[in-house]
């Protein structure tokens, strides 16, 4: 999940402390809102408090506890979106939401003086390896385009008044990290993302003007996938709805094909899986699909350029921060280095028609 803090200025919704929840805690306010009586165990998360529960009734469950600087239209937002998917898509792997004990799907929590609150949800724990974790496949990245196909079919036609909430991590507003240009102190490098910062600006931004819209994802990167332990090609769970967003319906692809390229003269060899189980499913226009190696390379420049700052302003979590980012490096050069137009024509080949020996 990724606020919206102004390049280079304040950082506000990592700036607000708050005070943590502790285990015990975690355990009495499960109980109080939810009637569950259960043991909570801590799961890793950047901003929000995350908690698995084992309940004494035999249920897995996380408890998450938003951050109080979180905007409560956008937490509605996601949370619509997530009971949407519930209803629209039942098979879909997506955690349910769990009502409180008087029905509510949001509980929310003073913190303190002041009047801050924050959102209090519980959703089903779904089992499986996160993806980063085992080893890739193309079956696997098959399976991966698939399921996003199916999650961004389900979302089709979902609004909401939040929908259009602005996002750090959001293509479409990849302009406003210009500033950040400044902190890539390596020559080269900095030409290299100032180029694409530009093409974007003077090309992409036009060609993606006219294509369909809707909400999605926006961060099907390899931390918010579950496959399952014994079949690492099945997907099991698409987790964190925190930087959903409405946005041109090719972004999610391109967003998640950005953590799928080969390190290899053609880096899309390898994300051109996803890309055509994707269009099995939910068929791209051409324009889409010809405009996908340029959003691509757009979210790979977000990734460096946001992932160098957050580093520098905190060096002691800067291991965490960065683990995208030398491949995020590795993708803009390899994407520079092909001659103009072959990505686009390699994408295009790519769902000109049905592929031999293409199974999900």
């Amino acid at each position: 999940m990724h606020g919206m803090p102004d390049p280079l200025g304040g950082d506000g919704l990592f700036a607000v402390s708050t005070p943590k929840l502790d285990l015990r805690q975690a355990q009495a306010l499960a109980a109080e809102v939810y009637g569950i009586d259960s043991r909570a165990t801590v799961l890793s998360s950047e901003r929000d408090q995350n908690f698995r529960l084992d309940g004494r009734d035999g249920g897995t469950y996380v408890l998450k506890v938003t951050h109080p600087a979180e905007d409560p239209g956008v937490t509605d937002f996601q949370t619509q979106a997530q009971l949407h998917l519930m209803r629209a898509q039942p098979a879909l792997p997506v955690p349910g939401i769990l009502p409180t004990r008087s029905g509510e799907s949001i509980h929310w929590r003073e913190v303190g003086a002041g009047g801050l609150r924050q959102a209090v949800r519980l959703i089903t724990f779904l089992p499986g390896v996160p993806l980063y974790k085992v080893a890739r496949s193309a079956r696997q990245r098959q399976a991966l385009g698939g399921a996003l196909a199916r999650f961004d079919q389900a979302l089709a036609g979902f609004s909401h008044a939040h929908s259009n909430h602005r996002l750090l991590w959001d293509i479409q507003h990849v302009s406003q990290l210009r500033p950040l240009l400044a902190l890539v102190e390596d020559g080269p490098r900095r030409a290299l993302a100032t180029q694409f910062l530009d093409h974007y600006e003077q090309a992409t931004a036009q060609r993606v003007a006219g294509l369909r819209r809707q909400v999605i994802h926006n961060d099907l990167n390899a931390y918010n996938v579950l496959v399952d332990e014994h079949d690492t090609e099945r997907v099991t769970a698409i987790l964190d709805f925190g930087d959903m967003v409405e946005a041109p319906l090719v972004n999610d692809l391109a967003v998640a094909c950005a953590y799928q390229l080969a390190d290899a003269p053609d880096p899309l060899a390898t994300a051109l899986d996803c890309v055509r189980a994707y269009h099995r499913v939910l068929p791209l226009t051409e324009a889409e699909a010809g405009v996908l190696p340029d959003l691509i390379a757009a979210r790979l420049l977000i990734t460096v350029l946001i992932t160098g700052w957050r580093a520098r302003q905190h060096p002691e979590n800067s291991a965490y921060i960065l683990r995208n980012n030398a491949l995020s490096w590795t993708g803009l050069h390899r994407l520079a280095a092909l001659p103009r137009g072959q990505a686009e024509h390699t994408v295009l080949e790519a769902i000109g028609g049905e592929p031999e020996n293409h199974h999900e």
